[in-house]
């Protein structure tokens, strides 16, 4: 929490942010010396992870923030796709993963559980829904793939079903309106 407080800070006020690090995100490495390129060999649930994990989410938090975002069709910007845009993920409305939360802390069942929405999009399926949801006449601009990016992702609830009861209950197309409602909102009180 503390990077993430620091970063926006340094957002709000157009400093610059210097995040020191540890070899300890490169995990037990299969690389010797380690590169800043390696992406380490880690157990995200082993005994050290939890300090390995939290540096490593400081780095990404930090590169993320470095890299920008942004609310491209919202600020009538030309909406990004990566690629040929058919690399599939699969997006979950926030009540449906509190709700997936709630019932996993109120179970007796302990270890890792996939609180996904298994609906599968293509990218470029995504920026359809968002393009017709916002302003059907925005535009959809192509640029080349970013390293590292998976071609699909899709969780597997079966564990949360069974285990849980829960299974997600908003689709992609009844929660963007309601998302767009609240990005409308924070645009408004930049």
């Amino acid at each position: 929490m503390g990077t993430l407080n620091m970063l926006g800070l340094a957002k709000r006020i157009g400093a610059r942010f210097l995040l020191t690090s540890t070899s300890e995100v490169y995990g037990d490495p299969l690389e010797h010396p380690q590169k800043e390129t390696y992406w380490g060999h880690v157990n995200p649930i082993g005994v050290r992870s939890c300090y390995d994990e939290g540096k490593r989410t400081a780095e990404t938090l930090t590169m993320d923030y470095h890299r920008g975002g942004g609310v491209a069709a919202l600020r009538r910007q030309p909406m990004t796709v990566y690629g040929d845009g058919k690399q599939t993920r699969s997006f979950q409305y926030v009540s449906d993963l509190v709700a997936g939360l709630m019932a996993l802390m109120e179970s007796d069942h302990i270890g890792p559980f996939n609180l996904g929405n298994p609906g599968e999009f293509t990218m470029l399926e995504l920026a359809e829904v968002v393009k017709q949801t916002i302003d059907p006449m925005s535009t959809i601009e192509f640029k080349p793939n970013t390293a590292d990016d998976p071609h699909m992702r899709k969780p597997d609830i079966t564990k949360a079903k069974q285990l849980l009861g829960w299974e997600p209950k908003v689709s992609l197309k009844e929660g963007l309106p309601l998302m767009v409602t609240d990005f409308r909102q924070r645009l408004l009180d930049e």
